[in-house]
């Protein structure tokens, strides 16, 4: 397959999985995260399927076409492993989704920082919050989802924080 027919599958899948998490979260409330802002395409897209959500947007170098450039208050620059604790705290158990499109030719790289941002999910997701990303990021309390019909599978990555507490211990595990 050459490398335009890979980016379009890519696209493709990125486009069905966000407009599946668009209508999966449609009932949950709390504020949407991008992860990696790029050139803007999904952040974009974001803002069109949810009008009324709260979106911010994770992103070291802002090199994004001027309209998909959040206002500052969305637009936390750093270095996700300054950026992400912090928003832990601020938003602590209340995002409702999470997009993540950090995958580049590097797939060492590309997996420590999956793990470390798959670390971070359970402590920012409301429960039953969902994430869509390029990379595998199974988490701590995660439901893997299945993806859109017409996808196949290892192309997009989805993930559901498990909804129901547990009781005894009053809080997830």
């Amino acid at each position: 397959m050459s490398r335009l027919d890979l980016n379009i599958r890519r696209l493709e899948a990125q486009r069905a999985c966000l407009n599946l998490a668009a209508e999966m979260i449609r009932d949950l409330p709390g504020p949407v995260f991008e992860l990696g802002l790029g050139n803007g395409r999904t952040y974009d897209h974001l803002r069109a399927a949810l009008p009324e959500r709260e979106i911010f947007v994770f992103e070291r170098q802002v090199a994004a076409h001027p309209d998909c450039i959040p206002d500052e208050a969305h637009l936390c620059r750093g270095d996700f492993h300054d950026t992400l604790p912090a928003a832990a705290e601020r938003f602590s158990g209340r995002v409702a989704l999470v997009h993540a499109d950090i995958g580049s030719a590097n797939l060492e790289r590309d997996a420590r920082l999956a793990a470390f941002i798959a670390g971070e999910l359970p402590g920012l997701l409301a429960p039953g919050g969902i994430v869509a990303a390029d990379r595998d990021m199974a988490f701590a309390g995660a439901q893997g989802l299945g993806l859109p019909r017409e996808l196949e599978p290892g192309v997009y990555f989805m993930y559901r924080l498990d909804p129901a507490p547990i009781a005894a211990a009053g809080h997830r595990a």
